[in-house]
């Protein structure tokens, strides 16, 4: 059907002027609410005020000025179905409508909105006109991008006023899409402002939006794009990539451990990742130092590792990691002029600064299964040290106790059966992935040695309890001292017997930390 009637309410006034013209110079009338007929009318278009077309002004502080049955029934009337009810009320058919909605997402990321604010930038009449005109869209286009406004009046140019059956579905499925968008935006920012705390509601609605494209996912075969949660505030929301290619499938996974990794600790501290796992970690003085001891944990995996620390990026540590590793990415809070000089030497490394921000307060992590998905609350927990309890003869020194409490946050992101060896606030050797837990004992203890480190003097932590008094027995073996892990074995106590035998002291602290 040939559009004769065009409904403009825009709060983005971007293109609507251009767009509008077309139409109007296709002979279509035009109708636009208060703020849009405004633009539309001191730019020379002929346009109709929305409120002189229904008779009723808008009211309640524009609240009020689209709900109205010439409107509604304009839009939702079907083509030789309703056009004795029309032609009785005098009511034009709308076969076209043009609605941007109220900023509601913009509002709330600014600093000192209220909720009366945000309230009060909920748009009602605008969802309401997309989702009438979206579900007759058999008759009606809707258009809710900007984005869109050439490609469609090219199209109405083209096709003597009409818009295409499939390009009409198109729109009506992103006008649907939008609305969603909106409204899961307004729900969880008011769940989060309630008072009652609901962890998993009957029904779960996230909305994310498109970060980016990507090249691809895992793999060269799969299709991948990165999309961000709304409301954000996380690292993704604040990076800024300096140089290099955008950050692929692989990248952003091995990024977000890394920085979650290196936010664990207070001092300087750096971590590399490689293939999902942290394959070195350590604190130092100075983040030259920390890296220069990361590095050294295990110098083959890292090659090709994402490199995140918690202090600035300085040309001395850049100088550093040039010399000996390539890195698909560096993350740093800050860079400074020297470093990012320096950088353009090695374009195809990625440099991103990124905000190390809290966790949000509703943070929940999410895991893809065939036909659902599971929800749980992320892995924050923490046990202080006074928490932890000491079940063997032989209590740890305090440079044992350093080094058991650094073991403790690392190996909490090492994916399970985890096992950690450390000294001198560094991993030396890391056991990861493995289905039993004494092969992450033997894989940890020979990356060790591999890497030339002496384990004796060590400490190894255990992400979940020993099944069994092997793990320990081993582990003495190679010369470790102390020993943390969460407890809660039946064997516990033999597992205890077995650390005192060996001479070594024992620090259960009650908490597990898979990471499957």
């Amino acid at each position: 059907m040939r559009i004769q009637t065009a409904l403009f309410s825009t709060h983005n006034k971007t293109g609507v002027v251009p767009f509008a013209q077309v139409l109007s110079e296709l002979g279509i009338g035009l109708l636009a609410t208060g703020g849009t007929y405004s633009l539309l009318h001191s730019n020379g278009i002929r346009v109709t005020e929305l409120s002189e077309y229904t008779g009723f002004p808008e009211m309640m502080d524009g609240r009020v000025k689209t709900l109205h049955p010439k409107i509604h029934a304009g839009i939702l009337a079907r083509p030789g179905v309703d056009d004795l009810i029309l032609d009785k009320f005098g009511i034009k058919p709308i076969e076209l409508v043009v609605v941007n909605l109220y900023p509601f997402e913009t509002v709330i990321g600014e600093k000192g909105t209220t909720i009366e604010k945000a309230i009060e930038t909920i748009d009602i009449g605008g969802p309401t006109l997309l989702r009438a005109a979206a579900k007759n869209y058999s008759a009606v286009g809707v258009v809710v991008d900007p984005n869109d406004y050439l490609g469609v009046s090219e199209e109405i140019k083209k096709h003597g006023g009409r818009l295409l059956p499939e390009t009409r579905q198109k729109l009506a499925v992103k006008a649907f899409r939008h609305v969603a968008h909106y409204d899961a935006v307004i729900m969880r920012y008011l769940a989060g402002k309630s008072s009652v705390e609901e962890k998993f509601p009957e029904t779960l609605t996230l909305t994310f939006r498109k970060h980016q494209d990507l090249r691809y996912g895992e793999n060269p075969h799969q299709a991948a794009a990165c999309y961000r949660e709304v409301p954000g505030g996380g690292w993704l929301s604040d990076m800024t990539v300096l140089q290099g290619k955008t950050l692929s499938f692989n990248n952003l996974l091995d990024s977000d451990q890394a920085l979650v990794t290196v936010q664990e600790f207070q001092e300087p501290c750096c971590v590399i990742v490689k293939h999902g796992n942290p394959c070195g970690v350590a604190c130092g003085k100075t983040i030259l130092e920390a890296y220069q001891a990361a590095y050294g944990c295990d110098p083959v995996s890292a090659f090709g590792g994402v490199i995140a620390i918690n202090r600035s990026l300085e040309e001395a540590l850049l100088k550093a990691i040039f010399a000996q590793q390539f890195s698909e990415v560096i993350l740093a809070p800050d860079i400074s002029q020297q470093a990012e000089r320096l950088a353009t030497q090695k374009p195809q490394v990625r440099i991103a600064r990124v905000s190390f921000v809290a966790h949000p307060k509703r943070s929940v992590d999410l895991r893809k299964i065939s036909d659902g998905i599971l929800v749980q609350e992320e892995d924050l927990g923490i046990v202080s040290r006074s928490e932890m309890k000491g079940v063997t003869q032989k209590t740890p020194s305090e440079k044992e106790w350093r080094d058991l409490l650094f073991a403790w946050r690392v190996v909490k992101h090492v994916k399970s059966n985890a096992i950690v060896y450390a000294k001198d606030q560094r991993t030396l050797g890391i056991g990861a992935g493995q289905m039993s837990r004494v092969d992450s004992v033997k894989l940890g203890a020979q990356k060790a040695k591999d890497n030339g480190f002496d384990l004796q003097g060590s400490v190894m932590a255990s992400d979940a309890f020993f099944p069994f008094p092997d793990s320990v027995e081993l582990a003495a073996q190679e010369g470790v001292t102390a020993l943390i892990q969460p407890g809660g074995s039946i064997r516990d106590k033999e597992v205890v017997n077995a650390a005192n035998r060996q001479g070594m002291s024992m620090v259960l602290t009650g908490m597990r930390h898979f990471r499957h």
